[in-house]
């Protein structure tokens, strides 16, 4: 992985990614104690960041490859960038799912013309089992939600963006918080921050009880979570850190951040009143831990990257209405 995979990566996003903006706002600053920039990658195509690593690991596949089809597993964010990027190649798209995730995931997966199979998560079921049988059955490429070098490279666009667009606002110091499951976003924007703004230092967030990468970085070694299920913050449920990505986590990140469920429904309630976005509960996570746990964090600014939107109503309205 370099900076170089990255930019080479940006350069085949452009035209089909969104640039997403950076968003302030003064009432949030008084929570946080200090600035408070968010890019809303809930406005990314197909609700969350994984557009953009879906994107470039399609485009990366020769022709030939790709009209065999892909095959990836998710909860829903990877899912829905993977299907839509295959979509516009016209290539086939199997994405192995667990049962519980939430429906809007699973039934946006399906709109967007992939096909889903269903997998017991909470029983125990290894999805990267299901989908390697596939694979191999059917002669698919998988393609990894964050342990995959093309993907990690299209999440890094995402560093690039917040470089430039925070030196715009007169920030080029301070930590940048990511949203973090697997690592992939948050080891490709430490490696675009390292090469374009070394001032910033990725940090990576993530619920509690599901705090592996934390206590991975703190160890210096990888620890895997307990459990895989029972979190409103499933997008970024995943067992422990990957190998790709735990190495560069380690060389380039700050210290991780652990935020309650609490905080991060609260974080969606003001995410929504303040800034007129929708955050699902994994997607609000680096946002609660600027607001929340500012003395956890260095610098007169702080960037938080709201990574998803895709949240079923009844747990937004459950946010909305607790915290109002």
């Amino acid at each position: 992985m370099n900076i170089d995979m990255i930019r080479a990566a940006a350069d085949r996003l452009k035209g089909h990614a969104r640039r997403t903006p950076m968003l302030t706002s003064p009432f949030l600053d008084d929570i946080a104690g200090r600035r408070v920039l968010i890019k809303p990658e809930c406005l990314q195509h197909t609700g969350s960041f994984k557009f953009r690593g879906g994107w470039s690991a399609v485009s990366a596949l020769d022709e030939a490859t790709r009209k065999r089809g892909v095959i990836a597993y998710s909860s829903g964010n990877h899912a829905q960038g993977v299907a839509l990027a295959a979509a516009q190649h016209g290539a086939p798209a199997v994405i192995v799912m667990p049962q519980n995730a939430p429906n809007l995931k699973i039934d946006n997966t399906r709109a967007l013309g992939a096909e889903v199979v269903l997998y017991d998560r909470a029983g125990g079921e290894s999805r990267e089992a299901v989908g390697g049988k596939i694979a191999e059955e059917r002669n698919l490429t998988l393609i990894r939600p964050y342990d995959e070098p093309q993907v990690i490279a299209g999440q890094g666009t995402t560093g690039l963006e917040i470089a430039e667009q925070a030196a715009e606002l007169g920030v080029t110091s301070g930590d940048v918080l990511a949203c973090c499951g697997g690592g992939g976003l948050t080891s490709g924007i430490a490696l675009a921050l390292e090469a374009v703004a070394p001032e910033m230092r990725a940090r990576p967030v993530e619920p509690e009880g599901f705090d592996d990468v934390a206590r991975s970085l703190a160890s210096g070694t990888i620890q895997s979570n307990p459990t895989q299920s029972d979190s409103l913050c499933d997008a970024i449920i995943t067992p422990q850190p990957g190998d790709l990505t735990f190495p560069i986590l380690s060389r380039l990140c700050g210290p991780g951040m652990v935020v309650s469920e609490d905080d991060a429904l609260r974080a969606m309630a003001l995410a929504f009143k303040r800034l007129k976005i929708v955050v699902e509960p994994g997607g609000a996570v680096a946002l609660a831990a600027a607001l929340f746990h500012s003395d956890k964090i260095e610098g007169d600014a702080v960037v938080a990257v709201c990574t998803g939107g895709n949240v079923d109503a009844d747990v937004f309205a459950t946010a909305i209405t607790r915290f109002d």
